[in-house]
């Protein structure tokens, strides 16, 4: 029995603890939208929000345009690369709950399976693997994983769910981060 001063074993995880689980850093750049809804008069103020387990980032609002051009890093720290990551588009609304413009969902698991391997001395622009689209993923066509200036990257663009159109193109990246259980 431990006395109230005492915290029970296995409680709180330390600083040390979470960085031992953690693999490393998965920077997601939403490059862009293409035909995306309308959800207001005539276009929409598209956001993108990406969700992995309890991490939730968004990218900054594009004013009355169906075709926007985020440019922007989005950064989720991974543990468990099981985990799919959820994209949502929604439409800013100033007045009113902001509309939702669709959803994707993606598996990282054959861009950590690419990272792991030894991939020193490729010539820039190898293709590592090919990743076809299926009722299993959101891609609208074969995603390429390559090795491109000694780093691994994935393109993808995601056809959006639950809406009539849309979609979200995207570069995955991986951070390594020292003092992680890494790959």
């Amino acid at each position: 029995m431990s006395s109230p001063r005492t915290p029970p074993s296995g409680g709180g995880r330390s600083a040390m603890s979470m960085m031992d689980s953690l693999l490393g850093l998965l920077r997601i750049r939403v490059k862009r939208g293409v035909n995306l809804a309308v959800r207001d008069v005539r276009s929409s103020d598209p956001y993108v929000v990406v969700k992995m387990a309890k991490q939730k980032l968004k990218t900054r609002v594009i004013k009355k345009d169906v075709n926007p051009e985020w440019n922007e890093d989005l950064t989720l720290s991974v543990s468990d690369p099981t985990i799919p990551v959820k994209l949502t588009v929604y439409d800013h609304d100033t007045f009113s709950m902001d509309d939702k413009m669709g959803d994707a969902e993606f598996d990282i698991k054959p861009f950590i399976e690419a990272l792991k391997m030894n991939l020193q001395g490729l010539p820039s622009g190898t293709v590592i693997t090919r990743v076809q689209p299926s009722r299993q993923n959101c891609l609208a066509e074969e995603s390429h994983i390559i090795w491109s200036e000694d780093r691994v990257v994935q393109d993808m663009c995601l056809r959006l769910r639950n809406v009539e159109c849309g979609e979200v193109e995207i570069q995955l990246q991986w951070i390594d981060l020292p003092g992680s259980r890494g790959l």
